[in-house]
């Protein structure tokens, strides 16, 4: 019996982080422009900054501009990599299995990347971009990748053990 309670704890608490990375994900694009600039151009300066000690020969080249895109462009990467990640969990453990648990993650995930952008047309200084939800959809599908790769290996070191 405790064993059931353990798995249903376990799902729930999987849903809660999706929940709450959900709601992290729309904070951080509740931001108007000036702020989210802020926090992607302090990354940015840390990125300059180990550039600088480990190629110094190379810090003179960079372009800040770009440097502060790519800062940007890889927070939706991460950000979605994340929400693949947890959504595949938290249906797996409700169990939803195999293609229809991918199917799911990714139709879901792009769902919020494309209700996110619309949601920061609302937002001073903000805009949707089609070519973040592509993005968006490019770090689900890492992230529910990355989730598929670490379960296949847990199945084989279970199956060594026996």
């Amino acid at each position: 019996m405790i064993k059931g309670k353990n798995k249903k704890i376990m799902m729930m608490g999987s849903w809660l982080l999706v929940v709450l990375w959900m709601g992290i994900v729309v904070f951080l694009s509740s931001q108007p422009a000036s702020e989210s600039r802020e926090i992607s151009k302090g990354v940015t300066e840390k990125v300059i900054e180990t550039v600088e000690r480990v190629a110094p020969n190379r810090a003179e080249s960079i372009q800040i501009s770009d440097i502060h895109f790519y800062v940007r462009k890889n927070a939706h990467l991460f950000a979605y990599a994340l929400l693949g990640f947890l959504l595949i969990n938290a249906l797996r453990r409700s169990g939803v299995f195999g293609r229809k648990s991918i199917m799911i993650a990714l139709f879901l995930c792009a769902f919020f990347a494309i209700s996110d952008e619309i949601h920061q047309v609302f937002v001073p200084g903000r805009s949707g971009e089609v070519r973040d939800v592509f993005i968006d959809i490019l770090g689900a599908s890492l992230g529910i990748l990355f989730y598929m790769m670490l379960f296949k290996v847990g199945l084989k070191m279970i199956k060594e053990k026996q």
